[in-house]
């Protein structure tokens, strides 16, 4: 696949079919991931895949299986999403959380080495061995899609990455961003609006 049409086909899915991913390709995604740009030169990063349905089912044991429409509704007030195409973007997204993770080939865990305090920065650039490992987390969306797969992801709430720690095992001083769900999107299933943008308001030349 085109390097630009990989870009333009990069989609958040969270609707999969019951299809399995070989060792191979998920170590080609993985590897993609290693060669994202890193701040201390180090790739302080490891990779949890978890395959096994009764491990996946414990891990997200702590996330709620979908949400009321009232509970949704006062969501989108508490969170002042006034935009009608991003409240149908949380509408769709929200109540899936549980099963897009369940039903994904494979669920991967990216771990940071935390070198500062990320939670509690002193300075900007505390901040960039945590932009870095997003770099390789969007490799591996950018890989998944020439593979042919997708991906879903989210974002640790309350004490779920120590609950995923307490799982999963991993060591006290690895940072976990989010759960990233890999498989094959559900054919025929409804993708949401991408928001349009005019890249003429938005590229800014030399000056604002």
């Amino acid at each position: 696949m085109e390097f630009y049409e990989v870009i333009g086909r990069r989609r958040t899915v969270r609707d999969f079919e019951k299809e399995e991913i070989s060792p191979e390709v998920i170590e080609r995604i993985i590897r993609a991931a290693f060669q994202a740009p890193t701040n201390d030169h180090m790739r302080d990063w490891h990779y949890i895949v978890i395959q096994d349905k009764g491990t996946v089912a414990k891990l997200l044991d702590i996330i709620p299986d979908g949400i009321s429409d009232k509970d949704m509704e006062q969501l989108l007030i508490d969170w002042k999403l006034d935009d009608s195409e991003q409240q149908s973007m949380y509408r769709s997204a929200v109540p899936k959380q549980h099963k897009m993770l369940m039903d994904a080939a494979a669920v991967v865990i990216p771990l940071l080495k935390q070198k500062t305090d990320i939670l509690h920065p002193d300075n900007l650039s505390h901040l960039n061995g945590f932009a870095s490992i997003w770099c390789s987390i969007e490799n591996i969306f950018l890989a998944a899609t020439a593979e042919g797969y997708a991906c879903t992801l989210r974002i640790p709430l309350g004490n779920e990455d120590k609950y995923a720690k307490d799982v999963l095992g991993f060591p006290d001083d690895y940072f976990m961003p989010c759960f990233i769900g890999i498989g094959k999107p559900k054919k025929g299933e409804p993708t949401v609006k991408q928001k349009d943008i005019d890249l003429r308001e938005r590229i800014h030349w030399d000056k604002w």
